[in-house]
């Protein structure tokens, strides 16, 4: 699939097919292209925790209050260590560059995903420590997005966007 290809089938799909697996391959294909992504200092501060079993995904389902994630097959939190980024860049590194980092991992998985016939949607409303809790992990390390990965059992439209024309300024 090519690239631009990928962008423009990139979904948030909320209902998947439960009769289908993803295989470890798709996984591991999916965090070799996430730790791709661009990072600041290439210090690459991204965790990935992987939910296979229902037990675990459960668990994080109560936690965020919801329940429909939990259809998809595996589900991967992208968390941030700030530490590093903190240490080299202060402030900005914590609070900012941080997070961009992440965020660009979970893109690429996002579109990682679509390359492989896979769906997904990011997930990023919930409180941190009950996500904490539910995958085992203590601050400071803090999860970015919750990713249900799955094949898609929706015909997920296109979203509208806003014009380019009110979201761009050229100087």
């Amino acid at each position: 699939m090519e690239f631009l290809e990928a962008v423009a089938k990139r979904r948030s799909v909320r209902h998947f097919n439960t009769k289908l697996a993803v295989s470890d391959e798709d996984i591991n294909a999916l965090l070799e292209a996430a730790v791709t992504a661009p990072t600041a200092g290439n210090i690459q501060p991204w965790r990935f925790v992987v939910l296979r079993t229902q037990e675990s995904r459960d668990r994080l389902a109560a936690a965020m209050g919801q329940k429909w994630a939990t259809a998809a097959p595996v589900v991967i939190v992208v968390c941030v260590d700030p530490r590093p980024c903190s240490a080299r860049y202060g402030v900005r590194g914590e609070t900012l560059y941080a997070i961009q980092d992440s965020s660009a991992a979970v893109q690429t998985i996002l579109l990682a995903a679509v390359d492989r016939g896979l769906a997904s949607c990011w997930i990023g409303a919930f409180d941190d420590d009950a996500v904490r809790g539910a995958i085992g992990v203590a601050a400071p390390i803090t999860p970015v997005a919750v990713l249900p990965i799955g094949y898609s059992a929706e015909a997920a439209r296109r979203p509208a966007r806003r014009p380019l024309e009110e979201v761009t300024t050229w100087l």
